[in-house]
């Protein structure tokens, strides 16, 4: 009995030695691939913060680009002079307050208050492009009414072909189908068919009676006052006043 406990034991001596550097072995090569994963993780991390501060850096420029946009200004008689290219475009010579002499070959004009200040708030901007989209703002008119008569007659004549608005005079047809609303009018320009698609949204009313309609293709048109429409073309839109 002693001897068979004594060779159990001897064996687990012998077998002792080799289990444990089996098991250092293993654990070295666990921790080496445990680095190298630490280190492919580091690396992936790393490039992964680089192309964060690349895109940074780039929104950075972007936003020094943005920023180096000259500010809208106030366009007054002694700082604006517009003036008709040999092409029949509206031109402008601008004086900014750093006294610096800028030249616009073409600007376009549009109204901010269309139907409350028609001949205030002209907003003067560079024509729009495919590749900047809606124009940058060069500068505000206060009043149409400050500038000489040739500028006034300039400006306006682009602004009425821009807003051209035909007056309606008489409703000849006017019903809902599939949620919008077909209209047959007289006006000031001719015969006209449009559809309104939300009469609750392009139908405005103002408190002087007159009416704005915008159709489908964002034309506008105009009742003056309601009071003075037949009463059949009255009764037509009345349900929408």
């Amino acid at each position: 009995m002693a001897e068979n406990e004594k060779k159990v034991t001897e064996a687990e001596a012998a077998n002792a030695p080799a289990t444990e550097v089996t098991d250092t072995a293993s654990a070295k090569k666990n921790a080496s691939e445990g680095d190298n994963a630490l280190t492919e993780k580091g690396r992936l991390n790393e490039a992964i913060e680089n192309a964060m501060l690349a895109e940074n850096e780039d929104e950075d420029d972007d936003a020094l680009l943005f920023d180096s946009t000259p500010e809208p200004i106030a366009l007054t008689v002694e700082n604006a002079h517009f003036f008709k290219s040999p092409t029949g475009l509206i031109s402008l010579t601008l004086t900014r307050p750093d006294g610096k002499i800028e030249t616009f070959e073409r600007v376009i004009a549009i109204r901010c208050f269309p139907i409350t200040n028609p001949m205030e708030f002209i907003s003067i901007r560079e024509p729009e492009s495919k590749q900047v989209g809606r124009g940058i703002e060069i500068g505000m008119i206060r009043r149409l009414s400050d500038f000489p008569a040739d500028v006034q007659a300039l400006l306006s004549e682009e602004l009425d072909r821009r807003y051209f608005t035909p007056i309606i005079t008489k409703i000849t047809s006017m019903y809902e189908k599939f949620a919008h609303i077909y209209i047959t009018v007289e006006t000031d320009a001719g015969n006209v068919e449009f559809i309104l698609n939300s009469p609750h949204t392009n139908v405005r009313v103002f408190e002087d009676r007159s009416v704005y309609l915008y159709d489908i293709d964002g034309n506008c048109f105009k009742i003056p006052d309601t009071s003075k429409l037949d009463p059949q073309s009255f009764h037509k839109i009345e349900i929408y006043l």
